[in-house]
């Protein structure tokens, strides 16, 4: 893991990876490590959530386009779910960062309950 993580700080600059959240039509950046609940969070999109851990499937929802990984062996959806391209944002990672040719790799979901944060008041 260690050679993984050398080598991928010492990797030339990538196209970065993107989130697409619909019907919102909000696209954000998805850091490296970061989930797609986490990236649309500190982007001020809020997705309904709870556990954070894969377990309450508060977040589902339809992976459209993209790949993802999961930080947790099987996260809280059955194979028919799974197969049907339903995802939990709180626990899934992009499963790669450049596309086949190098292009930058976009995920698209559908969340209709997404929503733009309200801006935090300026103290």
């Amino acid at each position: 893991m260690a050679a993984w993580v050398h080598a991928r700080l010492d990797a030339p600059m990538t196209p970065a990876t993107t989130l697409t959240i619909l019907p919102l039509g909000a696209t954000v950046p998805v850091a490296p490590g970061q989930s797609l609940l986490e990236a649309a969070l500190a982007a001020g999109v809020s997705l309904p959530r709870s556990c954070r851990n894969g377990t309450c499937r508060a977040c589902r929802c339809q992976m459209l386009s993209g790949a993802v990984r999961y930080r947790i062996d099987w996260p809280g959806l059955s194979p028919d779910e799974r197969e049907a391209g339903e995802i939990l944002p709180c626990v899934a990672l992009p499963s790669t960062d450049v596309g086949e040719t190098g292009e930058a790799v976009n995920i698209v979901i559908e969340a209709p309950l997404a929503q733009r944060s309200p801006p935090s008041p300026s103290t």
